[in-house]
């Protein structure tokens, strides 16, 4: 880790747990995330410590200056209620009260309740997924919760995204479920947080992703989003209807992630033991070849339930919500084809008689 001090020029924004700063480190003026549950909020003139070490690597959406302390007033006071601890054993564990556990108001509920009774289930694995999803479900009148996984981003409050849904009223509400944290709901796990999300809300349809920030290595099982196949696995355990989301993209440069991801083939393949729904969208031409040939060489077609729908509604979608999203960096007009993935799965999803795989 890579500390460095700093000054507090300003605050830049704020939205719930997380304030946006502007700071100077060694002469040079930079942004930086101050987390409220984690230092406290800062003002103009404090001095810092920072962790610089993702900026010092241009980690991308993630490479910000995060305050750890606030050196001109370092002392914060217990808050809050619940004992569970999350970030266990490190210097940035936090206090946060568990949907589970005694003291919670859903404590009785999270004792009487082990089944989703047939929800659907959509199981995702970039972030960026989360908004056309939304937005292509709430067209259809559908209520969403969303459980936001520990593979990527640990606060909820990082991502911009889940902040824009709930202000436009596409998500009912948030659980971040094992060391992910800032949720209106805190669960230990992912079986008890798509039970949480199911139980207290009652929604049409649970929806569940990783922050922002997914780990890639380039190697077969060196990535976060291998979660989806034990999540997938989880939601059947549990009486749920598991729908795949998968990744596909014709516009990334990188081969193991043309058509089909490598990273939703290894999923499918040998990670998800249970047979789920999974939505492709249709596409004309050479793109629909390639996927038709990634299909029959995975043989796909016998281990899951597979159906090609039309994807479409991502683009009503977007359009009537005014949503300006992009998925590593390209938007819907660069990468439409991932797009039209999540508006297939969203159609899928929403079928009334939609049974089990």
């Amino acid at each position: 880790m890579e500390t460095k001090t700093g000054i507090v020029l300003r605050e830049i924004g704020r939205r719930p747990g997380l304030q946006d700063i502007e700071v100077t480190v060694e002469g040079q003026v930079g942004r930086a995330v101050a987390y409220e549950g984690y230092s406290g909020l800062v003002q103009a003139g404090d001095q810092v410590l920072l962790n610089t070490t993702a900026a010092s690597l241009n980690l991308g959406s993630g490479g910000r200056d995060f305050v750890i302390v606030n050196l001109s007033r370092p002392k914060m006071e217990l808050t809050g209620s619940g004992h569970i601890m999350k970030m266990r054993y490190t210097p940035g564990q936090i206090r946060v009260l568990s949907v589970e556990e005694e003291d919670s108001p859903y404590h009785q509920l999270m004792k009487s309740i082990d089944d989703l009774a047939g929800t659907p289930v959509l199981v995702g694995t970039l972030h960026s997924m989360v908004a056309p999803l939304c937005a292509c479900l709430a067209l259809k009148n559908r209520k969403v919760a969303y459980v936001m996984t520990d593979a990527a981003s640990l606060p909820a409050s990082w991502s911009a995204t889940i902040y824009q849904l709930k202000e436009l009223g596409l998500l009912t509400g948030v659980v971040t479920a094992g060391n992910a944290w800032g949720g209106d709901i805190e669960a230990v796990n992912i079986f008890s947080g798509l039970l949480a999300a199911y139980g207290v809300w009652k929604p049409d349809i649970i929806l569940v992703a990783m922050g922002p920030g997914i780990v890639g290595t380039g190697t077969k099982w060196g990535f976060t989003g291998i979660e989806q196949g034990t999540i997938l696995n989880a939601v059947d355990t549990l009486g749920g209807i598991p729908v795949a989301v998968p990744r596909i993209s014709f516009a990334d440069s990188r081969a193991r992630h043309c058509g089909i991801s490598h990273h939703t083939l290894t999923v499918l393949n040998e990670v998800c033991k249970v047979r789920v729904h999974l939505p492709l969208p249709a596409l004309p031409g050479a793109a629909g070849i390639f996927l038709e040939r990634q299909v029959a060489e995975h043989d796909l077609q016998s281990k899951h339930h597979l159906e090609y729908l039309d994807g479409q509604l991502v683009d009503k979608a977007l359009e009537f919500y005014q949503l300006k999203t992009t998925t590593m960096g390209r938007g819907k007009d660069e990468d439409y084809e991932f797009f039209l993935a999540l508006g297939a799965a969203a159609e899928l999803s929403c079928r009334e008689e939609l049974g089990p795989a």
